[in-house]
């Protein structure tokens, strides 16, 4: 379940990362990614909103999927987490360097400036994996420990109202 999860995160790019404002209302925007295991890494932009939501309150909320044909080949993860800031420079250039390594469209920009940018990590403590090759709305959630251990899973089926028998789509 794990490993699925963490083949998914390296077969994406993209996550919608999901903060609360300092006002209350949710704040949702996608942000670049990149992962080691199940440690989740983006950067913003010092005077993004969303440094502030973070720095505020650390918990964020991630969606990491694509858009698919066959529904019974949706594969994606919705995860909660805590969000810090990397501190260390080195290790804020290797966390560059593996963002940069996953979209190379990225080197027709010049090199983040560290200076105006905050280089961030998402540590996951549950994970809902949906996995509808198994049924339409299945899913398994993941309770994770502090330093990412599995202390739990629960396999699910949800009922959207469709029906859980996924037709070959022709």
């Amino acid at each position: 379940m794990i490993k699925t999860a963490v083949a998914i995160l390296k077969d994406n790019r993209l996550a919608s990362l999901a903060t609360t404002r300092l006002d209350g209302w949710p704040h949702c925007t996608m942000v670049g990614i990149a992962n080691e295991d199940l440690r989740i890494y983006f950067v913003v932009s010092r005077t993004s909103e969303k440094l502030v939501d973070i720095m505020n309150d650390d918990r964020v909320s991630l969606a990491v999927g694509r858009d698919v044909i066959d529904p019974a080949s949706i594969k994606a993860l919705s995860i909660s987490a805590r969000a810090s800031e990397i501190s260390d420079d080195k290790e804020r250039r290797r966390v560059v360097r593996l963002l940069l390594e996953k979209r190379p469209a990225l080197d027709k920009l010049e090199a983040p400036r560290l200076e105006r940018s905050a280089v961030m990590i998402a540590m996951p403590e549950v994970i809902r994996l949906l996995d509808y090759s198994k049924g339409y709305g299945h899913s398994i959630l993941l309770k994770l420990g502090k330093d990412g251990h599995l202390l739990g899973a629960e396999e699910q089926q949800h009922d959207w109202g469709y029906g859980d028998t996924i037709k070959p789509v022709i």
